[in-house]
């Protein structure tokens, strides 16, 4: 199968993330530590894997050498995650999370590095207690829904994403893994409908077009799916988008069969 292109993870944890995205669903350089850093503190994310591993000792370091301290526990884990060493990510923000049992952005980032474990109820428990009912966080809200979504929870899931959307109306990694929760279902008219609505908004990612694509090339539009996962990529990028697509379609091939079901690909990072 062809390696993942950067561009082309579906939003699930799990999405993912949570496969759908549970970062948000959510990518490692998403949101998780929102509220844990004051603005212009942190340096830029890296972007790429060789960057992200070019990370780990210095933020592990860093890690050691305070292990008591949030921060430094998920920028750590961040990195843990983005070279998909998601186990270890678990530990390390387990052992933040016993140390700041009310530390909320940790706990939204523990809840996700258990998502990527499959650990889905453990994940809910600690998302749960990343926000208040009267002050609750979209972000955890979605997190919470994609986790639901992998748990076969598809009904809560979308009362989830319902509330996120409430709250930042037509966020489009909301409406991505509500696009996605529909396609679990096989409502795959109403996942594109969602996922179309998502591409429009201006703040969307890349991934969000490329689960655009993979639905459509379900509902059998093969060449339109193509030119949506391979729209304003250079040469390159769009070849390996496309063949990825092919990858993604040729494993769902029989999912109008009785008993059969569509399996949304993991966000991992």
């Amino acid at each position: 199968m062809p390696s993942r292109p950067a561009r082309f993870i579906a939003a699930t944890v799990l999405s993912v993330v949570l496969g759908l995205s549970v970062a948000g669903c959510n990518t490692v350089d998403g949101p998780e530590t929102t509220g844990s850093l004051g603005a212009g503190t942190a340096p830029p994310a890296p972007r790429s894997e060789a960057e992200w591993r070019a990370s780990l000792d210095v933020l592990g370091k860093r890690y050691r050498e305070n292990s008591s301290d949030p921060a430094a526990a998920m920028a750590y884990a961040r990195a843990l995650r983005a070279t998909e060493q998601y186990a270890q990510a678990a530990a390390v923000l387990e052992q933040a999370a016993m140390r700041n049992p009310h530390d909320m952005p940790l706990l939204g980032a523990y809840g996700r590095a258990l998502a990527d474990t499959g650990q889905f109820q453990q994940a809910l428990d600690a998302l749960g207690r990343a926000h208040t009912p009267d002050n609750p966080d979209w972000r955890i809200l979605n997190a919470e829904g994609a986790v639901l979504d992998q748990m076969g929870r598809h009904v809560e899931a979308r009362r989830h994403y319902d509330a996120a959307l409430k709250i930042v109306p037509n966020e489009p990694s909301v409406l991505s893994n509500l696009g996605l929760s529909y396609a679990l279902t096989k409502q795959l008219k109403k996942a594109e409908d969602t996922l179309r609505l998502a591409v429009t908004q201006p703040n969307a990612e890349p991934k969000v077009r490329q689960n655009l694509a993979l639905i459509v090339g379900l509902e059998g539009r093969f060449a339109e799916a193509e030119q949506i996962a391979a729209a304003d990529l250079p040469p390159a990028e769009a070849q390996a988008n496309v063949q990825y697509l092919h990858a993604m379609l040729d494993q769902q091939k029989d999912w109008k069969k009785p008993g059969k079901r569509i399996t949304i690909p993991r966000a991992g990072t």
